[in-house]
């Protein structure tokens, strides 16, 4: 016998409900279907279950598509590790394709595309180089970005255009020319902004470095991404892929400027790729530019390299 004074409640007489009745959020016309060999990128994303994440990753497609249709802006944000996991020739031909307006870079992303359009390589060994300070010291990244944004700040231009002019304006051969993200978008004259914070890219230690020049430049570029962000309204998406702090940050801002200056911003969508999902992509991205102005946020979670093929893929597939 129990030594507790309370008794188990009972339920004899608890009130249920007939299953029928009920009903459920969950329905079998949503479950996925078997994949149909050979039906291609098309096929699989059709076979995926109406429910969740996969019914929020048709959502950006279709959105996508939607804003290319109608002319409205496309705005891709990137970490630094979307560059360097090669995404860039993927991103690359989505804008040929009408599907990118805008790049959105942090520093890390722009160093890594800079260096891979000069050497073909990037991504130093961190554990190996930091002991004895070597961490960051490349003699060519930080000279020539640092010369590049400085000569652009003098001809007012923002950061990105700065390195894309730059790269375009190279003597020496770019062995990875094919690759860069700057330079190509430079080319093409689609926007390219780059986004830094004193301290946290390599170049600014440098002896090249000026911040004054770092500093104006990069905010010309926000002034910049500010322009573009406008074209989002009704019917354009901003994509923040890889970056959990600065981008979000820079997002709002923008989007509150933008409509501080009495510039209509609503009905547009917004999605945040990661292979974790961060507080600040989650608020500033997905959630508060949408309250009280309509439109729709995402979150998808999975690895860069997995996912925005896929995302390219099927694009090209459903609306080439």
């Amino acid at each position: 016998m129990s030594v507790y004074k309370q008794a188990p409640l009972g339920f004899d007489k608890l009130q249920t409900v007939g299953l029928h009745e009920r009903g459920g959020k969950v329905k079998t016309a949503d479950f996925a279907t078997p994949y149909v060999p050979a039906s291609g990128v098309s096929g699989l994303i059709d076979s995926l279950p109406h429910l969740l994440a996969a019914e929020s990753f048709r959502a950006v497609i279709a959105a996508l598509a939607a804003a290319r249709e109608r002319k409205r802006s496309i705005l891709w944000g990137m970490g630094g590790h979307v560059i360097k996991c090669g995404l860039a020739p993927v991103l690359l031909d989505l804008m040929r394709r009408g599907y990118a307006t805008g790049f959105v870079l942090n520093g890390s992303a722009s160093i890594h595309d800079f260096e891979i359009a000069l050497a073909g390589h990037t991504s130093e060994d961190v554990e190996a180089v930091l002991p004895d300070g070597r961490f960051g010291s490349a003699e060519e990244t930080g000279r020539e970005m640092n010369l590049a944004i400085g000569a652009g700040n003098r001809d007012s231009l923002g950061m990105g255009e700065a390195l894309g002019r730059a790269l375009d304006q190279a003597s020496a051969p770019l062995p990875g020319a094919a690759a860069s993200l700057l330079l190509n978008a430079y080319r093409a004259r689609v926007p390219v902004t780059v986004h830094v914070a004193i301290g946290t890219d390599t170049p600014h230690t440098h002896p090249a470095a000026d911040g004054a020049e770092i500093g104006a430049a990069t905010h010309r570029d926000f002034r910049l991404f500010c322009s573009l962000v406008t074209e989002l309204n009704e019917g354009g998406i901003y994509l923040n892929i890889g970056s959990a702090v600065l981008l979000p940050e820079v997002f709002l801002k923008a989007v509150s400027a933008v409509r501080n200056l009495g510039h209509p911003l609503g009905g547009f969508t917004t999605a945040n790729f990661d292979f974790l999902q961060h507080y600040r992509p989650r608020v500033n991205v997905v959630e508060r530019p949408h309250a009280a102005a309509g439109g729709k946020g995402y979150a998808i979670t999975g690895h860069h390299e997995l996912m925005l093929p896929l995302l390219a893929a099927a694009l090209i597939e459903k609306h080439p």
